[in-house]
């Protein structure tokens, strides 16, 4: 498996998640009215900066990160647990409370510009996950990857794999 930022890994692979809970955190926005700008930029940008963070400060808890953008925006965040996301979110010396609190001053409820989010904990034996021919993504990029082979060939095994860890 190459170490090349974004390179293809041309075997099938599964995520090395050794630890026996994470947490997969899904968030976006949607923007409701293209043209009300001042209402869904500063949205988009408190979320870099929030993501800058974590970044500069791996030690927060947050793994990877993946975003898809569109009217409706997500990102999948994996998080090495719930209590990690949790302290992040209510840090008042962090990024997002500030960004929420502006976000509740400037749109509140008006209909502008829509914010979601949805988690999940994740506890082993509860997921499993393939790769083929794909750059390092998901669960494999937070985690690491192993072949997908003998006990990881195929999807119940690997989810009983991960039972038995």
């Amino acid at each position: 498996m190459s170490n090349k930022p974004n390179a293809i890994v041309t075997e099938r692979v599964t995520a090395n998640v050794t630890e026996d809970e994470f947490v997969i955190f899904l968030i976006g926005m949607r923007i409701n009215k293209l043209w009300k700008v001042h209402q869904w930029w500063p949205v988009a940008r408190a979320m870099g900066r929030m993501l800058q963070e974590l970044e500069d400060h791996k030690n927060l808890g947050l793994r990877h990160v993946e975003s898809w953008f569109g009217r409706t925006t997500i990102m999948v965040q994996y998080w090495e647990s719930f209590e990690a996301l949790e302290q992040y979110a209510t840090a008042k010396t962090r990024e997002r409370l500030p960004a929420w609190g502006a976000f509740n001053k400037a749109v509140g409820s008006n209909g502008e510009v829509g914010i979601w989010h949805e988690t999940f904990r994740v506890h082993a034996g509860d997921f499993e996950c393939v790769y083929n021919n794909m750059p390092g993504f998901g669960l494999a990029q937070a985690y690491g990857s192993i072949p997908a082979t003998g006990d990881h060939a195929r999807a119940a095994s690997r989810m009983k794999s991960r039972e038995a860890a």
